[in-house]
């Protein structure tokens, strides 16, 4: 697009780690200009680097320049009055308030949301949150290992019941979820305020991501069921729905759910007319009676062509049917280099890194990925922009209210 979505649009983003300011990011992706408010010791997101998260790469911490890519830096303390006189100043500008400081943090600086849509009624207030804003553990911290794998039940329901521990999770797997989450609602809450003229308070939390997540499990909890755990391929239902096994020991995986519809035409692209025949795997209903022997008839013929084999033949049938790829190869899937979901970071006109691309487009285009900022890069341009004058600029330097 010639211009971004929120072209105009100032957030205002108090907030550190990676749920909230993924959100911020995915906001600044479509135009808007987030400042990124940093303690005076800097985001600790930035210094995860010692525990081989983010680990730099040509000088570029990847996991911090994925969380805080086109966004400005001012480095504050909000704690100190004047801190908090330059915080009301950026958010008196601001259309949204972003943030991921616990309500108790929040009340006690009084940039809580009573008070700051009381003081800005059109300012848009999104909070992220570990476990709600409501309830006995409102305030208590919430990573995405905490609150969304563990408490919220992925780490249970995706665990083999052979296992001693829980399986752990991929990186920031729930923070990346809720943030997208998070960016909706602020989107929704920014229209809103076109038509009221007045602000909203947009709440998300890792815990009711997870549930959201698992709604298919948990809809048979709230009809009286009990879902086991993960365990493998599990009982046969539907042989056509399912992972199988190749030569080379890789896998496909087949969702075939209108099986009928799929059976003959995939009995004859792999020369098995005789399964066709075969009056224990006639239908969906004698298919799933004979489960076992369909799925082993389809385990031996799985295990008699290698991986490429069976990629080169699965093309020829119309269907959903999809091989097991590592992440390198889903780096240069064809599909995935053809809808640019790896972006290039440039840098002085050079490709300086790479990065995931936030999955929204607009007219078939994603986004143009920008650098992240340096710890308080922006600080003194922003404070300019806000009509602070030197004098005053260099006082708040003395005084350690910016860096």
């Amino acid at each position: 697009m010639s211009e971004g979505a929120f072209e105009g649009i100032r957030v205002v983003e108090l907030a550190q780690w990676v749920f909230v300011p993924v959100a911020g990011a995915i906001l600044a992706d479509w135009g808007a200009d987030v400042v990124h408010v940093e303690r005076i010791e800097g985001d600790p997101y930035r210094g995860l680097a010692t525990q081989g998260i983010g680990s730099e790469r040509g000088g570029v911490n990847l996991s911090l320049a994925l969380a805080n890519r086109g966004k400005r830096s001012i480095a504050l303390d909000v704690q100190q009055q004047d801190g908090l006189g330059v915080m009301h100043r950026l958010v008196e500008e601001a259309d949204v308030f972003l943030t991921n400081l616990r309500p108790k943090a929040l009340r006690r600086l009084g940039l809580d949301a009573d008070t700051l849509t009381t003081r800005y009624p059109s300012l848009v207030y999104a909070r992220g949150h570990g476990y709600g804003p409501k309830g006995p553990d409102a305030d208590q911290a919430g990573y995405d290992a905490s609150a969304f794998w563990a408490r919220g039940g992925p780490a249970h329901i995706l665990t083999p019941p052979d296992r001693d521990y829980p399986i752990g999770q991929r990186g920031a797997m729930g923070d990346r979820t809720a943030a997208m989450a998070l960016a909706f609602g602020i989107s929704a809450a920014l229209l809103k305020r076109t038509r009221t003229g007045t602000g909203s308070v947009v709440d998300v939390s890792l815990l009711a991501t997870a549930m959201s997540m698992l709604s298919s499990d948990l809809l048979a909890v709230l009809g009286g069921d009990t879902p086991s755990a993960s365990s493998g391929r599990g009982p046969v239902v539907n042989p056509l729905v399912g992972t199988y096994r190749t030569k080379d020991g890789r896998h496909i995986q087949l969702v075939f759910l209108e099986a009928d519809r799929y059976w003959p035409q995939f009995c004859r692209l792999i020369g098995r007319e005789d399964l066709l025949a075969d009056a224990r795997f006639a239908n969906l209903a004698s298919r799933r009676e004979n489960g076992a022997a369909c799925q082993a008839a389809l385990d031996e013929e799985f295990a008699s062509r290698s991986f490429a084999e069976w990629k080169e033949l699965l093309a020829g049938i119309d269907a959903p049917w999809a091989p097991v790829q590592s992440l390198p190869e889903l780096v240069d899937d064809p599909q995935v280099v053809a809808n640019g979901y790896v972006g290039d970071v440039l840098v002085d006109g050079e490709v300086a890194y790479r990065l995931p691309a936030v999955p929204v487009q607009f007219d078939e285009r994603s986004p143009t990925l920008r650098r992240a900022p340096e710890h308080g890069e922006d600080t003194e341009t922003i404070l300019t922009e806000l009509g602070y004058g030197w004098d005053e600029i260099i006082g708040l330097k003395e005084a350690q209210v910016i860096l």
